[in-house]
């Protein structure tokens, strides 16, 4: 039986196992491959997608756990919003590799639409759960600073 998922915006009907992970559907089933695998166990923060706007780890939720609208890094925000974003993850150089940064980025939208002026603590609480193996943290939490700053300003 196909379950509805709705994932940026646009309506999936997926006929898979309810216990696959929405990791799986989301790159093998819908071919978004922007959010990562890195541990499958929720220790790492690369396959961070957003449910109902809340940063959520995708290796951890079952298809049939999904409670509402998938947001992937393909879809997030508005093209403005976005642009601020990734804006400040260029301008602080913050990408070494790569990798980490789809669920970076998912983890840092959620933490700004809840709180749009966030403390260094607040911000180093919201990102603790999402590991750069290149150690870019210091220019994680300026970009966070300086994406909150451009979308206050806007």
């Amino acid at each position: 039986m196909a379950i509805p998922l709705k994932i940026n915006g646009e309506t999936h009907q997926v006929d898979l196992p309810d216990d696959v992970p929405l990791l799986w559907v989301l790159r093998d089933e819908i071919g978004l491959t922007g959010t990562k695998y890195g541990c499958g166990v929720a220790a790492c923060g690369a396959c961070t997608v957003q449910i109902d706007g809340e940063a959520v780890r995708s290796c951890q939720v079952a298809l049939s756990d999904v409670w509402g609208d998938v947001t992937t890094i393909e879809g997030l925000g508005t093209p403005d919003a976005m642009a601020k974003i990734q804006e400040a993850w260029v301008e602080h150089q913050v990408a070494q590799c790569g990798f980490c940064q789809s669920g970076q980025i998912m983890q840092a939208a959620a933490l700004l639409a809840g709180n749009s002026s966030p403390t260094d603590a607040e911000i180093d609480d919201a990102m603790s759960g999402n590991l750069c193996r290149c150690g870019t943290y210091p220019r994680i939490r300026a970009a966070i600073q300086s994406a909150s700053q451009k979308l206050q300003e806007a």
